[in-house]
């Protein structure tokens, strides 16, 4: 049978490839276009609300963002928001909530004060709480406690996403305009192969061509470089992120300060979207050695990535011999041992609401995902930000990391611009800045 061609094929059915699949349909005049999904439905690992923190991240309340950072970011997620209000329903897709980030105790709350100073100018709808302002939003922040407290935050804005959602959406807005647009779910790409004008990709029931070819799978993009010869000089850490459930017990999101020595996302609190009447407190920090949580079929292609050499181990080192670092490393594991978590886990709990007692706390089972924190060989150092691996010749590798889903719309107009100026097709960029940017 002869394999059909395509212009671009997108490897991850998740909120990156979605999004990538959505730009190139409304903004350029590539003609045809696939995404491959290996699972049977879009969004169902990292992009499901259940393995995430479903959070509109706009560097407002994320202190370990510089405000170079924190802007980028807050562009992002102007992105989404613009485009979500273009739909003809979004409600399902974005959330009001209230959100801040909490300080606890004299330096934690002097150090936000002063960086309320240099970021409110950017942020209009950001406010700076004590005590009595925080006890108006979350009421069960402040209860109980004795010491004190600030916190900065916005009370009007979207800052909770269901990002499944929104990737069904990109999926079904895609296929609305005149493009040719496949969608193959539960197909696996077992091998990419170089050809001289373009790609041949074998699945287990057929073979596809492109032209060019993005790879949005997690650390599984990083598996399909080394596999092409391409990212030797990166390895992969994924980290776990698990969750406990409470009562209803916030409003709102609410943050916590960052330790600048730990290079994980500290805990935070959120009125969980799918589970009605729940709270959701998390994430901790595991290193397991699995591509995908809970799926012990990607040992192997751990193993293979993780390579056991000098370059590696030193950033395994630089890692553990900072004592902050191995506490929390160790304090992490000891979160996943039945019994022993809820007690230990309550202390972390009880910094966001005091007043939560052991029987309140509920191992979110089967809740949370696997992040690739991606290991810089030559460097000798961790990346914590988007990774992507570009050769030039038509095929890009993307591991995107927190706020992977935030930046979405941005990561793809990136890799947008590449396929443009490798295709040489047509890009429509004012109207992609019109609608989704407001320029």
């Amino acid at each position: 049978m002869e394999a059909k061609q395509h212009d671009v094929i997108i490897i991850g059915g998740g909120i990156s490839g979605t999004a990538l699949l959505y730009l190139l349909a409304r903004y350029t005049d590539l003609k045809s276009i696939a995404l491959v999904e290996k699972y049977k439905g879009i969004a169902t690992l990292n992009s499901h609300g259940r393995n995430n923190s479903q959070t509109l991240h706009c560097g407002d309340i994320e202190t370990n963002y510089s405000l170079e950072k924190a802007l980028t970011v807050q562009a992002s997620a102007a992105m989404v928001v613009n485009y979500a209000r273009q739909l003809p329903s979004f409600e399902h897709i974005l959330h009001k909530y209230s959100k801040m980030v909490l300080a606890v105790g004299e330096q934690e709350c002097d150090f936000l004060e002063k960086r309320y100073q240099e970021f409110s100018p950017h942020y209009k709808a950001m406010q700076l709480w004590d005590a009595n302002g925080i006890s108006r939003i979350e009421p069960n922040v402040v209860w109980g406690r004795n010491e004190r407290i600030a916190a900065v935050g916005a009370t009007d804005e979207y800052s909770t996403v269901n990002f499944q959602a929104l990737a069904d959406s990109f999926v079904t807005q895609a296929k609305s305009t005149d493009k040719n647009i496949d969608v193959f779910l539960g197909t696996k790409i077992k091998k990419i192969k170089d050809l001289d004008n373009g790609f041949e990709l074998t699945t287990h029931g057929r073979t596809l061509k492109a032209k060019s070819v993005v790879v949005s799978a997690g650390g599984h993009s990083l598996l399909f470089a080394h596999r092409m010869g391409y990212g030797k000089q990166f390895s992969c850490m994924p980290m776990a992120g698990s969750f406990y459930f409470t009562p209803d017990v916030l409003q709102g999101k609410v943050y916590t300060i960052q330790n600048d020595k730990l290079p994980f996302a500290a805990i935070h609190g959120d009125p969980d979207l799918l589970l009605g009447g729940k709270t959701r407190f998390g994430p901790t920090a595991l290193m397991l050695p699995m591509l995908e949580r809970y799926n012990w079929k990607t040992i192997p292609d751990f193993m293979h990535l993780f390579s056991v050499e000098a370059s590696v181990m030193k950033v395994m080192w630089d890692l553990f011999k900072e004592a902050d670092i191995r506490n929390y490393m160790l304090k992490n594991i000891l979160f996943e041992v039945p019994y022993l978590r809820q007690r230990l886990f309550l202390k972390d709990a009880r910094k966001i609401v005091p007043s939560l007692q052991l029987q309140d706390l509920t191992f979110a089972k089967r809740v949370g995902g696997v992040r690739p924190v991606m290991i810089d060989k030559e460097n000798r150092k961790l990346l914590m930000g988007e990774a992507k691996i570009n050769p030039g010749n038509g095929i890009i590798f993307n591991m995107t990391p927190s706020p992977g889903a935030t930046s979405c719309l941005q990561n793809a107009e990136q890799d947008l611009k590449i396929l443009v100026e490798h295709l040489g097709c047509e890009f429509d960029e004012d109207k992609l800045n019109d609608e989704l940017k407001g320029n």
